[in-house]
């Protein structure tokens, strides 16, 4: 590896996610990248939570329903979207304090991208727990013809920014001593 000579060389930190301070009522979060969703992640979570509704595995029963094919499983399009959030709402949360209100508004199918937003509900100091705030955001998710499949109400614990501690040489999930450290840019 090369580098410019004229350009000193810099630890600097990376995307660390929202601290409860920089949550605001009314804020939306549009998530970046969309997901396709495939037969096999329907097969794998299917078979993973022992979901035994034909609709998900079973193509000649799903070809005699309504829908006329196999739907991807609900649960998994609740995974996908509450994942597809993270980024921007908890990545720095203690604990998930719960999922409300989900309303499966469409169906998924395989081959289906999906899109997810969170839009901020509420937030407010935790009366228990000096470190964190809690933050309720409207999680939905639509399908790439912008169809609204699924929203719910989500309400994680976050840490307040004083009480994090990561650094460009040590990001939220890395052990020490990993990748370049502070002593090898002297």
């Amino acid at each position: 590896m090369t580098t410019d000579d004229t350009h000193e060389r810099r630890l600097v930190g990376g995307w660390e996610g929202r601290y409860y301070e920089d949550f605001t009522v009314g804020d939306i979060y549009k998530h970046p990248y969309g997901r396709t969703v495939t037969e096999t992640d329907n097969v794998w979570f299917t078979n993973v939570s022992m979901n035994l509704n034909p609709m998900h595995f079973n193509e000649a029963y799903a070809a005699e329903t309504e829908f006329g094919e196999r739907l991807v499983d609900g649960t998994f399009v609740i995974a996908l979207a509450v994942g597809m959030s993270v980024i921007d709402v908890s990545a720095n949360a203690t604990a998930n304090l719960g999922y409300d209100e989900i309303r499966h508004h469409g169906p998924v199918y395989h081959g289906d991208t999906l899109f997810a937003e969170s839009e901020v509900l509420a937030k407010r100091e935790s009366s228990s727990r000096e470190h964190v705030g809690i933050v309720t955001t409207e999680l939905r998710a639509f399908n790439q013809d912008d169809d609204l499949v699924l929203s719910l109400e989500r309400t994680p614990m976050v840490l307040k920014r004083e009480h994090a501690q990561p650094s460009p040489a040590k990001p939220t999930g890395w052990p020490e001593g990993i990748g370049t450290q502070p002593e090898d840019l002297n």
